[in-house]
């Protein structure tokens, strides 16, 4: 059977280290997930750009520094196969700012009302065996996303429910070309949710949040 892991990370290094969910960390997740696949949140033409150019960071420095300096060596080192996953349009991306038609006095406000999601969410790395892999990480995660729906419907519709849509419907897709094998799904932690509530009563064997093996 088909087995499927999530592994929601932090982008930002600082806060990895603040929050006690350091590169060594994933890295050991990793390890012990011993995955087949690693299905990972970097554009395809940005994996593409990896290939041909190893030095070549893709658009605006993605993917993600945690690709960079972990994710594409030990695929390199481990031969394991990575799937691109991530979906956004470039040319339009900042066209559908959350925030972009409102005035300053009141974009300043919703973005301050931003700031304080982030705050909470951020409060939650205590719970579960890995920071920001939780119920409560992800409870709190779905109302700030619900927020954002009712502050800008058709931004958060572009930016985030079509684009996780796609990026899902990639793993999918990995699963039916890699049968039997053991997949693991890297994403920032903000879509744990969503590939939960997608992914979990699928037919194969779900792994979310994962569990890190006790020391020996």
């Amino acid at each position: 059977m088909t087995t499927v892991g999530l592994l929601g990370t932090i982008h930002n290094a600082e806060l990895r280290e603040r929050y006690n969910c350091s590169l060594s960390l994933y890295k050991r997740i990793i390890h012990e997930f011993k995955p087949d696949v690693i299905c990972g949140e970097v554009h395809p033409q940005s994996w593409q750009k990896y290939i041909n150019d190893p030095q070549d960071k893709g658009y605006w420095g993605e993917p993600a520094s945690e690709y960079w300096e972990l994710i594409f060596p030990l695929c390199e080192e481990h031969r394991i196969t990575f799937v691109p996953i991530d979906w956004f349009e470039l040319d339009v991306w900042h066209d559908f700012d959350p925030f972009i038609g409102y005035g300053v006095e009141e974009r300043k406000k919703l973005e301050q009302q931003d700031d304080a999601w982030f705050i909470k969410q951020m409060e939650t790395s205590s719970y579960g065996n890995i920071p920001f892999n939780s119920n409560e990480f992800d409870q709190i995660t779905r109302m700030k996303y619900e927020w954002l729906s009712k502050v800008s419907p058709k931004s958060q519709n572009m930016r985030w429910q079509v684009r996780n849509q796609i990026m899902i419907q990639r793993v999918k897709n990995a699963m039916k070309e890699y049968a039997g094998k053991r997949i693991l799904c890297i994403v920032g932690a903000d879509h744990n949710y969503i590939f939960q509530d997608e992914l979990q009563n699928e037919a194969f064997h779900w792994m979310y949040p994962l569990k890190l093996k006790e020391n020996e």
